[in-house]
Parts: structure tokens; sequence; C-alpha cells
């Protein structure tokens, strides 16, 4: 299929992205997503020596053999062990390497562990994303837990991929798991990533094309342009050279069926009983994993006592954490790189060692406050004195791009005229953010993609007193499509005085799963519906000057796949129409941003 509309409209944003992911080493994505600061902080002075073991051999519950390296404390006696298991080959080189770590943790007086998943590296069998996560994890443990240098107590740690295989395996409670601390962690894998109820995430081929195979694979090669701009969305994995099932089999199960039942993970979850410290970036893409991990474990475990157990920490990054104090244009300032070593180490010394310092005394939350650039502690997630208030849309009825006369009000709407833009999935909104599967979006600038008339562009006031936006984010809205299936996006934008529009952060709903992923629902064309955006989470202050920003689209191209608006099978249509829609804001049919506005404590 030639290059179309669709990838030219794209073509700046993404340029610099596959130059990007073209030089960018397959290894940096979540196989560490973590980057420590112990460059300018001071340190606990190791005390042990440190010996090595590679590639041992560990039988599983199946006969099949995974490889693990092991670093140790070069002394007699028995200790505690840091088990990280990854699917990005444990003989990763470079700053912040696993022989880096190991040597680090051993000379803190832990067995530090890394384990090639199954399939692979070093690792023997077939890769196929999370299905046997849980068992290998368990049975992993169980060996670390009984070794003659073990003290039996087996802490777990990792970023990405690696908090998925912490928490599927948390799920089997085995008696050496002593404590863990999941990383950007993804919810079950149909909620977020690889897929958002119902809409693929390019990123998620890419990712799984640069995991074909035992070692990870150069995808320099492919013209990635003109593989997303082709269809169908089935047919995508043959068109980077590739073969993956599991792509087939995420693209056929759009809904919520068994296929994604069995290896969800978060309803299991609350029966694990180990203390555990989530830690995310307010730009990760799958931040939502952990706040929602969060609340599960501290209101719905069922296994009370671990509710006062954990804890959260949530700063200025993207999926890559604590990597420094800027991300994109932004900067976050000095307190935005935090030691982490020392967070984990006091967190491990504690459940593992029994050190008594503190840790299970501390505030729960600690929280990254952007613009204000400051970290604070909360009780609890979401705040429990946030107030929830509505920001209406209102317009003159043109409320296309940034010039129009859309705007956010608290005041409600009275009889106003709708909004129209015509979406073409052959021309779809851009996502501007560099595309590659460690990292889709940050506090990028929106305001010269709002130039676009199939954006619709609302916009508050400049606030003259500053303004804590802390917690989730949502969007009511009501609009109606002349097609029988499509997509609406919200994003939820800081506009600085200059013009800058920073995301803060966005979400999509496909219209045939409004009424909840377990089955699907076309539209009648032309009738009104309700949609729930649900637009994740942010925790900023806009400073005096600032405006608040929401725009309302029907695409994101290069976060989401582009919806053909046909009604047809998802994944497997070649043809696309284009869809005529309005969105509502009058006294009947109010659509509204829900803000969650944190004041003072008292």
């Amino acid at each position: 299929m030639t290059q179309s509309k669709q990838a030219k409209a794209s073509a700046s944003s993404c340029k610099s992205w596959i130059r990007h992911f073209a030089c960018a080493a397959l290894m940096l994505a979540g196989s560490m997503a973590v980057r420590s600061a112990t460059a300018d902080t001071a340190e606990v002075t190791p005390n042990y020596g440190v010996e090595y073991e590679f590639n041992v051999r560990i039988p599983m519950r199946d006969a099949t053999v995974l490889s693990a390296d092991i670093y140790r404390p070069k002394a007699a006696g028995k200790f505690p062990v840091l088990l990280l298991r990854t699917p990005y080959t444990k003989g990763r080189a470079g700053t912040n390497s696993y022989a880096e770590q190991g040597r680090y943790w051993a000379s803190h007086g832990y067995v530090f562990m890394v384990q090639d998943v199954r399939g692979r590296g070093d690792s023997d069998g077939e890769f196929y994303p999370l299905i046997n996560e849980a068992m290998d994890g368990f049975d992993t443990q169980q060996w670390a837990g009984t070794q003659p240098w073990s003290s039996g107590k087996v802490g777990t740690f990792g970023s990405s991929y690696l908090g998925w295989t912490q928490v599927y395996a948390a799920t089997m409670r085995n008696p050496h798991l002593a404590a863990m601390v999941p990383m950007v962690t993804p919810p079950d894998p149909n909620r977020n990533f690889p897929t958002s109820f119902g809409v693929n995430m390019p990123a998620a081929l890419m990712w799984l094309a640069g995991l074909d195979g035992h070692i990870n694979q150069d995808l320099s090669a492919i013209d990635v342009n003109t593989v997303l701009a082709s269809r169908p969305l089935l047919d995508m994995d043959r068109r980077f050279g590739r073969r993956l099932p599991a792509w087939h089999d995420w693209v056929e199960h759009p809904a919520n069926d068994d296929y994604w039942r069995r290896q969800a993970y978060q309803d299991k979850l609350l029966d694990a009983d180990r203390p555990m410290l989530h830690i995310s970036g307010w730009y990760d893409d799958v931040l939502v994993g952990t706040t929602e991990n969060f609340i599960n474990m501290t209101t719905r475990s069922r296994a009370p006592q671990v509710r006062a157990r954990q804890r959260m920490l949530i700063g200025p990054w993207g999926h890559a954490i604590n990597a420094g104090r800027k991300l994109g244009e932004i900067d976050f300032g000095p307190a935005a790189v935090i030691d982490l070593n020392e967070i984990l180490r006091r967190w491990f010394d504690h459940w593992l060692k029994g050190v008594d310092n503190g840790v299970d005394n501390e505030a729960p939350v600690r929280l990254f406050v952007m613009g204000r650039n400051e970290w604070v502690e909360e009780r609890e997630w979401p705040i429990a004195r946030t107030q929830y208030v509505k920001y209406y849309l209102r317009s003159g009825g043109s409320a296309n791009g940034r010039n129009g006369n859309g705007v956010l009000s608290t005041a409600g709407p009275a009889e106003e005229q709708p909004d129209r833009f015509r979406f073409d999935p052959a021309n779809p909104v851009p996502y501007l953010k560099e595309l590659n599967w460690h990292q889709v979006g940050g506090p990028d600038d929106f305001s010269e993609l709002e130039l676009r008339q199939d954006i619709l562009v609302y916009t508050g006031p400049a606030v003259t007193e500053r303004l804590r936006i802390c917690g989730p984010l949502r969007v009511k809205l009501f609009a109606a499509s002349s097609a029988r299936d499509t997509d609406w996006t919200a994003k939820v934008l800081d506009v600085h005085p200059n013009g800058f529009a920073q995301r803060l952060n966005d979400g999509v709903v496909r219209a045939r799963f409004r009424k909840g992923n377990d089955r699907e629902e076309l539209l009648t064309p032309d009738k009104m519906e309700e949609y729930d955006i649900d637009a994740w989470s942010t925790c900023t202050e806009l400073q005096k000057g600032h405006r608040l920003r929401l725009e309302i689209a029907s695409s994101a191209f290069g976060k989401y796949d582009v919806n053909p608006n046909t009604g047809g099978p998802l994944g497997k249509e070649t043809r696309q129409v284009i869809a005529d829609q309005t969105v509502y804001h009058d006294r009947l049919r109010a659509s509204y941003l829900l803000l969650p506005v944190v004041p003072p404590r008292q």
C-alpha cells in the first residue's frame, strides 16, 4: 500500500521518532526504566565484596529451564534475595547495566538475581507475553528462597514488563516473597497496554516485534510510516517482516472476552498479602496501572492486614522513571531527581532484613506537584479532600481549533448550538510525541496542532491564583456521529501565558464499547449518545496567568490505531468512511470535564 494521506498528515511528527527508534537500543525500555541518582547523593558504604555466577539453570514445574545471573556478597552466611525477571535479556550492557546493579546490591548485603523470562535470552521455551509469568515467577521465587546462600526472604523489583512479572507471580502468594517494588506496571493487558478497551496501540506492535525470538531485534530498516498507515491492522506484523501470534490474538479479541480474562491479574492481586511500593511518573504511558493497583490494594484487598503496607510514589517522569529533571521542553527543577537506590534499599532493608528504619510509619503517598515543582505527602489516593469541579464545554457553535470560540466554564450552559467537525480516517489527528514503544507521550506542546479544524478546543480563563489539580481526570461527552462506529479522544492541557499548550493527560473511548468492553454495540447514525472518557490522572498546579484547556477529537494517530468508522470487524477492514461528528453542550446535554481540585490543608 502506498503512503496515504494518513501518513503524510503525520509525517512531520513521525520522521523524528522513526530516527529515534532506529538508533535507540532496544533494551532501554522497561528492562530497566529506572535511573539512580547516586552520582549526586551520599549512599551507605558497601560492606561486601562480590562474587558472580552466570547462566545458572533453574528448572520450572514443566521441566522448561530458565537462565539467571546471580551476584552474591563474598562472605559466609545467608542473605535476602532481590529478584528481577526480564524479557529484555539479562546481559544488557551500558549505563545502569544489570552487572552494575548486581555489584551494588551484593555489596550491600543482598543476593541480586536477574533472570531471562521463558523464551528470551538464555532461557528455554517460547516467549508469549504474560501467560507464564505467574507460575514461572512463583517457581523462581521458590528456588531462590531455598538456596544455601538465601535467608529465605525474596524481594522483587523492576519496571514495566518487570513490574508485570512481579504482580502476576504475587497472585500465587509464595511464602518466600517478602516485599515488592512494582514500577511503571501496566494494568490488566486490555485496559491500557497493549490495548485500551478495544483500541490498539501501535507501540505494542513495535514492542512485540522487538522481542521476536530470543534476542532483541533491530527495527531500524522498517518504514514505520508506511506500516502504520496500512490496512488491515491485523496484518501489520507481516509488514514488519514478522509473524507475531500475540499480535493476531490482540487484534482478533477487541472485547473483554475469555482470552483477556485468562490474562487478567488485578482482581487476583487482591489476594496478595505482601508490602508493595508502587512507583510511576505522571507522564508514564501506563500510569493507570500504578494508581489502580494502589487504590485496589488499599481499599479492596482481601488481605486487610496488608492495606497499611502499601506505598505509592509518583514523580514528574515518563516511563523511564527518575531519568532527569527535564522531560521534553519542561524543566521540573532539581527536586525532580531523587535518590531512588536509597528509597529501594530502605524499603528492602526493613521488609527483608528487619531494619527498624521507619519505612512502615511514613506517609503512604508521595507525589510530585508539577508547576509548583515540589513533593508533597498524602494519606491516600485519590486525595480525600479533593473537590470535583465540573468545567462545562461552552461555545458559540464553532469551537474548531484554538482560534474558535470554545471555552471552559464552571457556569453550566443554557441553550447553545453544538459544535461539529469532520473526521477523515485518511487524515487523522497526529500525536506529536516521538513514538517508540517505551515512551509515547510527554508534556508536549500541542498549540500548533490545535490549528486543525477537526479538533474542538475549549479554553478556560486565566487563573488569578494558583489552582492545584491532582487526581483522576474524566470527561462526560454528549455526542453523535454519522458513522456506525467511531472514536472520541479527550486531552487536558495547561496553557502557559506564552501559548505553550502542555499536555497533562488524555484518553480515548471507542464508540462500540461505550457501554462496556464486554460487548460491542454499534451506533445508530446521528443519534446522540453519552460517553465517559477516562483521561487517567495528573498532579499539577496551574500558576497565575495559565489557563486550562480541553481538546475533543476522534483520533490520535501514533498513540492509538485509527478507527475506520465503518462498524465492520475491528482490525480486518481495508476501507474507511468519513464521519460527521457533533458535540452537544446545552442544558439537557451538558458535556463537561470533571476536574480534581485539591485545596490546601486546613
